[in-house]
């Protein structure tokens, strides 16, 4: 649902070696858990819920995917979201969330709705960021980590501004590392640093917003 400016979509198709991040079509529930399988997830920190988009479009998928997951190994999972998935529905999505993912890292990405609405060009206008502080709220009774992004582009006083906004609905605050060269090595290397863990992402890409 959100266009923003600071995302490779804008700028590029890929990071680093990736190749191609659009997938020709969707892969199905079934195909995404016969590649989990034919990994062995202790080589990994974290399983990633982050597509090319909005992951949260596919929460049903989602769901059932970690609960296979579940029974196969204790990686702890992680999903990168815009936190908009109660106005994508239509509904209260934070109880969905609970067992489902362990860690939930939601981009705030500015402290007003009309700079939110002015960064990431949302189809919800200005109700996009009250709704994302009232998720995050909602959420941190089901799961038990909780995190608000920002970039790091950001002027230190709006820095300073989503931090405090951050802590006033209980979240964790980390600043993201943006580069418009998404390919160069030292962004990469900044980027992993600032991950702090290796991760195996389940699906390179949706067509979602």
């Amino acid at each position: 649902p959100n266009a923003c400016d600071f995302c490779l979509r804008t700028t590029g198709d890929h990071v680093g070696d990736s190749g191609s991040l659009w997938l020709e079509r969707e892969p199905t529930k079934e195909e995404i858990l016969t590649e989990l399988e034919k990994r062995d997830l202790s080589h990994y920190e974290q399983l990633v819920y982050c597509g090319f988009g909005e992951p949260t479009y596919r929460l049903e998928d989602i769901k059932w995917i970690s609960a296979k997951v579940r029974e196969m190994s204790p990686i702890p999972i992680r999903i990168n979201t815009n936190g908009l998935s109660d106005l994508m529905f239509g509904r209260d999505t934070a109880p969905d969330f609970q067992g489902v993912v362990d860690i939930i890292s939601i981009s705030l990405n500015a402290s007003t709705p009309e700079t939110y609405d002015e960064i990431c060009h949302s189809e919800f206008g200005l109700k996009a960021l009250p709704a994302i502080l009232e998720f995050t709220k909602h959420v941190k009774q089901y799961v038990p980590k909780v995190v608000m992004t920002v970039v790091d582009t950001m002027p230190p006083e709006e820095l300073e501004a989503c931090r405090q906004l951050c802590a006033s609905v209980g979240a964790e605050y980390h600043v993201r590392v943006y580069s418009e060269n998404w390919t160069d090595e030292n962004y990469i290397a900044r980027l992993i640093s600032n991950q702090h863990s290796k991760s195996f992402f389940h699906s390179r890409a949706t067509t979602n917003n």
